[in-house]
């Protein structure tokens, strides 16, 4: 009689953002479904998958060290292969498999759902050839309705069959998410789309992510469910470009009726949506973002800049005034609203009147979070050609300026929501004190609250509690009531 085949392990490392993580979490359930034993540590793997990040240079740096590092466990510990994955393993292939040879396979999206057999040619000594990088854009059809049926990998849309190991898909649904869990905390995100149709001057990922794809709306309320199941008391929708879901459906408008549907999911208390472009802000997404039960009033807007001869050269539309009226229109119809974005520093062009634009905007934007970075060229975009580059010194001295701005202003606006009732999700215990998030700050971005006792209390928990104090982005709340048990 033939013995079973060995039992492998696995460990899952994920760099990077949100979208990174359902990707890992479906790479986890393809391994889960073939046999594989997922463990925690690299250390104890047989394999270490990680799932790099090729976003900006810092990036991918931290997935260097990240994969060199996996590689010094070969010497001393149990795993035999480290393997790279995600945005950088696709974006640079082959010239990412010469120049880092410590890595033993480089994989790109296509092999993803082969992603257990590529493992075990591997660990097998085999090689399997690193692809030969391509505009993913070009890979599906111009127009957005024709998309849907294009046989292209899209990371984070698995669907598998129902017969899988326990935890990793429900019990019964044809379309059951094809995902594990790699975490155990109250909160997961899902995956509202892939990819994206702008064409800003300075971002590489349209490139290697792909033109805009929306999942099905009852394959996201599926997987709602199943995180429901898991535990999840907030989910947090996540794409490049939130506010373009249902364009290749026939309906851009159908996040708006899909929100109130994720509302409803039995053990969902918090529904967040992330990754929303000013340029396509809806009156009626304002309005189910705002007024919606257990839909997060939380604006995650992509603003990038202000100035109007800024945006416009990287390719985005706007400027301070009509962004100030966006965010008077959230406001007046939900004054707590959370707001967080993003800006850039030093772009190609940038002139001193244009950071003092930009200074106008933070000023009078009463944001939460803020984050600000300062321009690199990223290869293969438009920007990177453009002339009137400034010199790396300059960029920093406004990188530090902005910066320090945006510090004080984000802890002006923690000191503002002093007094507020906030419903709190308990996330953790960090040294002896439950540190929770309201409703305007999202995972890891933004701020959170520290809670003054703990009584009564865990992680999964909602509670009502009312803000006493702030320490720079974070805030100190006293708990009022529980809201919810923990799972």
């Amino acid at each position: 009689m033939p013995h079973p085949p060995e039992t492998r392990t696995v460990a899952l490392v994920t760099l990077g953002c949100a979208r990174n993580e359902v990707d890992s979490e479906e790479l986890a359930g393809r391994l889960a479904a073939d046999g594989w034993e997922l463990v925690d540590n690299a250390a104890e793997a047989d394999v270490a998958v990680v799932n790099t990040c090729g976003f900006v240079e810092a990036a991918k740096k931290d997935s260097v060290d990240a994969l060199l590092e996996a590689n010094d466990l070969k010497d001393h510990g149990r795993t035999q292969a480290v393997v790279a994955v995600g945005c950088m393993a696709e974006r640079y292939g082959k010239e990412l498999a010469d120049a880092l040879p410590e890595a033993d396979g480089v994989l790109g999206f296509d092999d993803y759902a082969d992603i257990s057999d590529r493992l075990r040619t591997i660990l097998s000594g085999g090689v399997h050839a690193s692809h030969t990088p391509r505009d993913r854009r070009k890979l599906l059809p111009l127009a957005p309705a024709e998309r849907q049926d294009a046989a292209v990998a899209l990371p984070g849309h698995g669907q598998g069959p129902v017969d899988l190991p326990a935890g990793v898909a429900p019990a019964s649904g044809p379309r059951a998410p094809l995902r594990v869990r790699i975490g155990s905390g109250p909160v997961a995100s899902v995956k509202l789309a892939s990819g994206c149709d702008r064409r800003c001057s300075f971002c590489a990922i349209p490139s290697f992510r792909g033109s805009f794809v929306s999942r099905r709306p009852a394959d996201v309320l599926g997987e709602t469910r199943w995180l429901a199941g898991q535990g999840v008391k907030e989910v947090m929708l996540v794409s490049e470009n939130n506010t373009s879901y249902g364009k290749d459906l026939g309906d851009i408008r159908l996040l708006e009726g899909l929100l109130p549907s994720l509302a409803e999911v039995d053990g969902i208390e918090r529904v967040r949506v992330s990754y929303l472009q000013p340029a396509e802000m809806r009156p009626g997404l304002i309005d189910v973002l705002t007024s919606t039960p257990k839909i997060a009033p939380y604006f995650d807007l992509s603003f990038q800049h202000s100035a109007p001869d800024v945006l416009r050269a990287m390719r985005r539309f706007g400027d301070t005034d009509r962004f100030l009226g966006l965010l008077e229109q959230i406001r007046a119809q939900a004054p707590e609203a959370g707001v967080r974005s993003n800006f850039i520093v030093g772009f190609p062009g940038e002139t001193e009147a244009d950071v003092a634009e930009l200074e106008r905007f933070l000023t009078a934007a009463r944001l939460d979070a803020i984050g600000v970075f300062g321009y690199s060229d990223e290869e293969g975009t438009e920007a990177a050609g453009y002339e009137h580059k400034l010199d790396p010194d300059e960029v920093a001295e406004r990188l530090a300026r902005v910066s320090r701005l945006a510090e004080e202003l984000t802890a002006q606006r923690a000191e503002e929501r002093v007094g507020e009732t906030l419903s709190v999700l308990v996330e953790s215990l960090e040294e002896g004190e439950l540190v929770g998030r309201a409703a305007h700050q999202a995972p890891e971005t933004d701020g959170q609250v520290q809670l003054t006792s703990s009584a009564g209390l865990a992680p999964g928990m909602f509670v009502t509690a009312k803000a006493v104090g702030s320490r720079g982005v974070d805030l100190v709340a006293e708990p009022l009531d529980a809201l919810g048990a923990a799972r």
